[in-house]
């Protein structure tokens, strides 16, 4: 008998200046604003198992959607996803969301990589630090292929407003089970940004 586990699922949608032929997201995204050329996710997070999840150091998830950009195409489905939430890295003040989209144009592969730095600069920048994607588009199956774009993409109030109504549980068997997985996945959420930032709140 295979145990089923419960989960969370939620959607997102990001969108920001990105322009082709650009390596560095803060050109790309004067570029992109300057060339009226936008990209835009519209992405499902699937975290299966959210014990599994909260325990593994790099939190990872599923990720799936499709991708916006006028000179490639609208509506393209990504084929392959990669989400983290509160990755570690080698510096111990800096985490990452990470939002990887794999996805073939005009009979190519392409990966989409991007990144949100969760790291307590001076000020308070908890908001911008969660709602930035800094953006790299690569030529191939991963990131290890040549950038040929990039940009930074931004999640808004509204967007977030309409983020925390997709949140649904999945494999719960009961009320109970529901409220307990959204309680386990928010105090999670709350404790990691509370590890990086709180200590300005305390001060």
């Amino acid at each position: 008998m295979t145990i089923q586990h419960s989960g969370i699922q939620f959607k997102e949608v990001m969108a920001g200046g990105f322009a082709l032929g650009v390596k560095v997201p803060s050109e790309g995204l004067h570029q992109g604003n300057r060339l009226d050329t936008a990209l835009a996710i519209h992405v499902t997070v699937a975290i299966d198992d959210i014990d599994l999840f909260i325990n593994e150091s790099e939190h990872p998830g599923q990720l799936s959607g499709t991708i916006e950009f006028a000179p490639m195409g609208m509506a393209i489905e990504a084929n392959a996803g990669v989400f983290n939430l509160f990755c570690p890295t080698d510096d111990p003040k800096l985490k990452l969301m990470v939002y990887e989209l794999g996805f073939e144009h005009a009979g190519d592969a392409y990966y989409l990589a991007g990144k949100k730095e969760v790291r307590d600069d001076p000020g308070f920048d908890l908001w911008s630090d969660t709602t930035t994607l800094f953006t790299q588009l690569h030529k191939g199956t991963d990131k290890s292929g040549d950038v040929v774009g990039a940009g930074i993409l931004t999640l808004g109030v509204t967007d977030l407003i309409k983020l925390v109504s997709t949140i649904t549980v999945t494999n719960a068997d009961s009320a109970t089970d529901k409220l307990t997985t959204i309680s386990k996945f928010g105090s999670f959420f709350l404790g990691e940004l509370w590890d990086t930032y709180g200590i300005h709140v305390s001060d």
